[in-house]
């Protein structure tokens, strides 16, 4: 009789686990092989170390800032003067100059990547097309950014220049294109370099949050009477939206902390203007052109606190990107 219960207990025992609530099969409480659990330890470490390396860094670029800090306080974020040879620094030109041209860049990358995005990953070409397009549009991200920005001064600027002059001679009576004599290295300029070089970045992530998207969702709207386009801006993109900001946001960094191709192509010039036909400065520019020749002291000082006020930016846009996406998620539940 204990023999035929046996069969009876084991089956019994099974079925309270499989009717269990709190089973998982990715558990870790069970027995594990010793390479998993190196393995596990390995991924744990590299998490902790990249975290590590972050807080160095914080801490590197604000012990250098100190100086600044201490002599100028808050009020560097709205100073206007940069001024070495008489140890005068603020920094709301370059603050202004890598705000504007990061926002024109994202005004440009957002719809045509988009637009990039929907053309790869719908049927409305041949599929070798496609993948040869995405293909194409992603090794942009592969040109380093001094070779975009040679391009930029010897092909993009002589073709782009005819038409800021038209702007400023046409539009002059509005405030963003009133300047006498556009000389090509300006605001705007910059803007749409930057808006290229963070264009493969938007494209792919929007490309790959799209195909992600159930094929149902494109079935189903189709099947209540829905056309291509409806089923595009009333399905897919919706549904999708909290994958296409976090990919506008990742450009928007890539945009920020751009050096070499902004400082070729925006004229280096510390002023605040509405005109986007004006030279500006940026951040990482003034940056890359002064931290070589910088003088211990204040000047290093400044320029690491501009450093630091470019990692807040940074870091601000990323922790708004994650509460957007949060909200959108909690509103469409």
């Amino acid at each position: 009789m204990a023999n035929l219960s046996e069969p009876a207990d084991r089956n019994s025992s099974d079925d309270s686990n499989l009717g269990d609530e709190n089973f998982s099969l990715t558990a870790i409480g069970g027995t594990n092989l010793w390479f998993d659990q190196g393995f596990t330890r390995l991924v744990y470490s590299f998490a902790v170390i990249t975290v590590a390396v972050l807080f160095v860094m914080s801490w590197v670029i604000l012990s250098e800032a100190l100086p600044a800090i201490k002599q100028f306080g808050l009020g560097f974020l709205w100073g206007q003067d940069w001024d070495t040879g008489n140890q005068i620094f603020g920094a709301l030109p370059y603050i202004y100059g890598t705000l504007v041209s990061s926002a024109i860049a994202i005004l440009f990358a957002v719809p045509v990547g988009i637009a990039v995005a929907l053309v790869t990953s719908e049927n409305f070409l041949p599929s070798s097309l496609r993948t040869t397009l995405a293909f194409v549009v992603e090794l942009i991200a592969a040109i380093p950014s001094v070779i975009i920005g040679l391009w930029a001064i010897f092909v993009f600027i002589p073709i782009l220049e005819p038409l800021q002059k038209w702007l400023a001679s046409t539009f002059k009576w509005i405030p963003l294109f009133n300047t006498e004599d556009p000389s090509g290295t300006n605001m705007l300029t910059a803007g749409i370099i930057l808006a290229i070089m963070i264009l493969p970045t938007m494209a792919a992530i929007t490309r790959d949050v799209l195909m992600a998207i159930p094929k149902e969702l494109r079935s189903a709207s189709m099947a209540l009477g829905g056309t291509r386009w409806e089923t595009i801006f009333r399905v897919l993109l919706p549904s999708g939206f909290s994958g296409i900001v976090s990919a506008a946001m990742l450009a928007l960094g890539r945009a920020l902390g751009e050096t070499m191709a902004v400082t070729m192509v925006i004229g280096n010039s510390a002023q605040i203007t509405a005109s986007l036909l004006n030279p500006g400065y940026t951040i990482p520019s003034v940056l890359a052109n002064e931290f070589a020749e910088a003088e211990p002291g204040l000047h290093i000082g400044a320029l690491s606190y501009l450093g630091l006020i470019l990692f807040g930016l940074t870091l601000a846009v990323n922790i708004g990107a994650v509460l957007l996406v949060k909200w959108v998620g909690r509103k469409h539940k």
